[in-house]
């Protein structure tokens, strides 16, 4: 499956997912406010209410969207609704940005290897939401964080970048994790950039931007 750029360099539409503060949200609209970036965030959606990345959006005009899980009869229920919001939206990409919920193998179908996500670990080590946790615990001397293509797995999709962080030997979860946090929002505003203006093919395990 190869995406290639607009031939008239339209900006890319991103929709973008959050359950939380948004920080990585903020990086993406900091990086789309330049125009050669070529991409721009078109909707934010969340499984919350009044969370900040919502708020974030809102400063910024962006449209928002909630679907929570409470509001439907059931998982598969919240998970159309959520699907036909951001189909709504005509995405190019959507990014999970401290989205805390599994999406369905439908959804992933629909928007066929253009949902990415990261993870606080260097994949596929540690996977789940404990990965700085898990490192510290393990011994490693370098962590890191990934960037991937969604697959119906916790954490084994294809990987699209990575960015190493050396583990300092005072550090607890907390200091970790932050800098981790660091080398993440450069990489996904990077590596987004990128695909979004080169184009991307995912071939077997590997992703090709370019």
């Amino acid at each position: 499956m190869r995406r290639v750029p607009t031939a008239d360099h339209t900006p890319a539409r991103l929709v973008v997912l959050v359950s939380g503060s948004g920080t990585n949200l903020q990086a993406l609209l900091d990086a789309c406010d330049d125009p050669v970036y070529g991409a721009k965030v078109v909707a934010v959606g969340s499984d919350r209410f009044d969370v900040e990345g919502l708020a974030r959006a809102e400063r910024a005009g962006i449209p928002t969207f909630v679907k929570e899980v409470s509001q439907h009869d059931s998982r598969d229920a919240w998970d159309l609704a959520l699907r036909r919001a951001v189909a709504g939206f005509e995405p190019d990409l959507v990014v999970l940005a401290g989205f805390m919920k599994l999406v369905s193998e439908e959804f992933l179908q629909t928007f066929e290897h253009r949902v990415v996500n990261t993870h606080p670990a260097l994949s596929p080590a540690f996977p789940g939401t404990s990965g700085p946790a898990d490192a510290l615990a393990y011994g490693v001397k370098v962590t890191g964080c990934t960037l991937f293509v969604v697959d119906p797995g916790v954490d084994t999709g294809q990987i699209i970048d990575q960015r190493a962080v050396e583990v300092l030997d005072d550090d607890t979860v907390e200091t970790l994790h932050e800098r981790i946090k660091v080398a993440e929002r450069a990489m996904l505003v990077d590596s987004v950039g990128r695909m979004v203006r080169e184009g991307w093919a995912v071939e077997g395990r590997r992703v090709r931007i370019g």
